[in-house]
């Protein structure tokens, strides 16, 4: 185990390096920063390169990369357009949207596993017809139509929630958005799960343990559910950096100031080092949430081992 994961620590640098450069080149080349800097005029050549010296925009985008790569080992993530560090920006953002995360992951978790061994355990029946065409439905409807219908519904309407999240986003007032940003998700978990129930209820050793007598609790928990959760865990694992990194529509509807609406102002000020920075970030979430998804593997199924 050791070796396994000092080899995949070390795989994880070419990986970091290559898609922060690509984020980089991809953020610096096809827009002009300048441009978002002087609003709806277009700056005079005159400050346009001062503006380019100030911020380092006026040397080869190479050397800009290592330069922000160089900064970035010692904590600092540059600094904004409006003369904002980028990392007080994530300090204020990052926490909200952790915790929306969060509630998303508990419903994918809760509810996804749940329906998925219902339906698992019941297929063929007019339960698990019920929600494999409830979870289509979901997953055929866009995200921000959910969100609004909600918000209209639940905030305007009847008054249930308030519409829109405050400043300090406890988790109370994150329910129903992360019910949103988790709903697509949630489908796909039931059906995967219930795809692998299914599939291993047929299993030797689910047999097996049907035939020693155990009770069906223990056979379904310790037996079934736990073979059955790997496909499922390595999907809730790397849905965690997309849930963050996607939840831009999610925390616009609802007035959220996270991780998303930051991006959002980054892409729409063409503000490059709070892009870089923040998707820098979200490139470490996947990779260690991968990490973790790969570790989980050898405690779910005792007969996976690594070198």
């Amino acid at each position: 185990m050791g070796r396994y994961l000092i080899r995949r620590l070390l795989q994880m640098i070419p990986v970091f390096v290559g898609a922060t450069l690509l984020i980089f080149l991809m953020v610096n080349v096809l827009g002009d920063p300048v441009a978002g800097l002087c609003g709806d005029k277009a700056c005079d050549p005159a400050t346009a390169a001062q503006l380019k010296r100030e911020f380092g925009l006026d040397r080869p985008v190479l050397e800009q990369y290592l330069t922000y790569m160089s900064h970035l080992f010692t904590g600092d993530f540059g600094t904004a357009f409006n003369g904002q560090k980028v990392i007080d920006l994530m300090g204020s953002a990052f926490p909200v949207t952790i915790r929306l995360t969060l509630v998303a992951v508990a419903f994918e978790i809760v509810l996804g596993l749940g329906l998925g061994l219902l339906t698992g355990l019941s297929r063929g029946r007019v339960l698990d017809t019920a929600i494999l065409l409830l979870t289509l439905v979901v997953i055929s409807i866009p995200t921000f139509v959910t969100g609004l219908v909600l918000q209209l519904l639940l905030g305007v309407r009847w008054n249930w929630i308030s519409p829109s999240v405050s400043t300090e986003a406890p988790f109370s007032e994150l329910i129903v958005p992360a019910l949103v940003l988790a709903s697509v998700s949630l489908a796909y978990v039931t059906r995967l799960t219930r795809t692998s129930i299914a599939e291993n209820r047929r299993s030797d050793y689910v047999r097996t343990a049907v035939a020693k007598g155990l009770p069906r609790r223990r056979v379904i928990t310790c037996h079934l559910l736990r073979n059955s959760l790997i496909p499922v865990v390595t999907f809730i694992g790397t849905d965690i950096g997309a849930l963050m990194g996607g939840a831009i529509v999610t925390e616009r509807i609802f007035n959220i100031h996270g991780v998303g609406y930051q991006l959002y102002q980054g892409i729409l000020r063409q503000n490059s080092q709070t892009v870089v920075g923040f998707v820098t970030v979200l490139v470490l979430v996947f990779l260690v949430a991968n990490l973790l998804v790969d570790l989980l593997y050898a405690v779910l199924d005792p007969r996976i081992r690594y070198a």
